[in-house]
């Protein structure tokens, strides 16, 4: 299992996974804050959490209303 890890090449690998746990903290704390989405509420949530990369770049382009 440790062999697996050796070859991965983290200098690519740690800055999506930086970019990815950034993206959800913000859109976690923006859906928190915000009364109304374009849908379901809970919807948008698991798309978010489940979603890696895509689910929080989903949620600020198509789930937040814009009143």
């Amino acid at each position: 299992m440790t062999e697996v890890f050796e070859t991965i090449n983290w200098a690519l690998v740690a800055p999506l996974l930086v970019i990815q746990l950034i993206l959800q903290v913000v859109a976690l704390i923006d859906w928190f804050r915000i009364e109304h989405t374009n849908g379901p509420k809970i919807m948008w949530l698991f798309i978010i959490l489940l979603l890696n990369m895509i689910g929080p770049i989903l949620y600020f382009v198509i789930g937040r209303r814009q009143d």
